[in-house]
């Protein structure tokens, strides 16, 4: 379950607190998991909402999900392997739907989003925390934007691009890009770690929203899933950057 303190980090990080006062505590939505844009609400790569705007689906999802392992119980299970480990990206100087803007070079970090200061902490003590609590890591799987290799890197010393896990260059995006976005993703959120392993990928929001219909808010968070070996998974739980110490 979430703890309350996580409670209440996520829902001052998407501003519902102001949100359901203003709009009389709307219906919880997506609860099945699947992609909001099949039901004609497309999927933005722009921040998700402000006070004055009601929360997406892929918000609710995130700030309503409860985990089914917590503590030393997800700690037991993440030391045996078998999981996969889908992290956003530290956070970023900068948030913005840089991936739309023509003059972006996914060879070139000028022209891309950066890590900011908070972000490479965020980075290092979460690599820190898997060393420490002997949480082992097999593949780390990276899109080619800087500012997601650059915190596999920090954390983990390495990493393997994979463009299936960039955006698509686009600020707003068509039903049909999400269902590409998510048959891009949903094999390596699908494939069994290394035996004893742990898979990290570190991504985007939106391409984890797209496969799952929840919105990874605020950066750093991950989520873990367990593949099923029949093309699906189990989310199991998800982490703030700074619980990773805490477990």
């Amino acid at each position: 379950m979430l703890t309350l303190w996580k409670s209440v980090q996520l829902f001052l990080s998407i501003g519902l607190v102001a949100t359901i006062a203003a709009c009389g505590g709307e219906n919880a939505t997506n609860s099945s998991g699947e992609n909001p844009a099949n039901q004609g609400t497309p999927v933005s790569a722009t921040p998700k909402s402000s006070e004055s705007e009601a929360p997406s689906a892929g918000e609710k999802a995130n700030a309503e999900f409860q985990d089914k392992l917590s503590g030393q119980e997800l700690l037991s299970a993440l030391q045996k392997g078998g999981h996969v480990i889908y992290f956003r990206h530290a956070q970023t100087e900068k948030d913005y739907a840089d991936q739309a803007d023509p003059k972006m070079n996914l060879n070139d970090c000028e022209t891309q989003r950066k890590l900011s200061d908070v972000g490479i902490k965020q980075a290092k003590d979460i690599g820190a925390a898997f060393t420490a609590k002997k949480i082992p890591v097999g593949e780390v799987i990276t899109s080619q934007y800087c500012r997601s290799w650059e915190t596999a890197d920090l954390a983990f010393g390495r990493h393997t691009k994979d463009p299936k896990l960039n955006f698509l260059p686009f600020e707003d995006y068509t039903d049909e890009q999400v269902k590409e976005m998510k048959a891009n993703v949903m094999p390596l959120l699908t494939a069994a770690p290394q035996n004893g392993q742990n898979t990290v990928i570190v991504g985007h929001d939106d391409i984890f929203e797209a496969a799952t219909g929840i919105y990874p808010d605020p950066q750093g968070m991950a989520y873990v899933l367990t593949p099923d070996g029949k093309g699906g998974f189990t989310l199991q739980a998800n982490m703030l950057p700074e619980e990773w110490s805490k477990l």
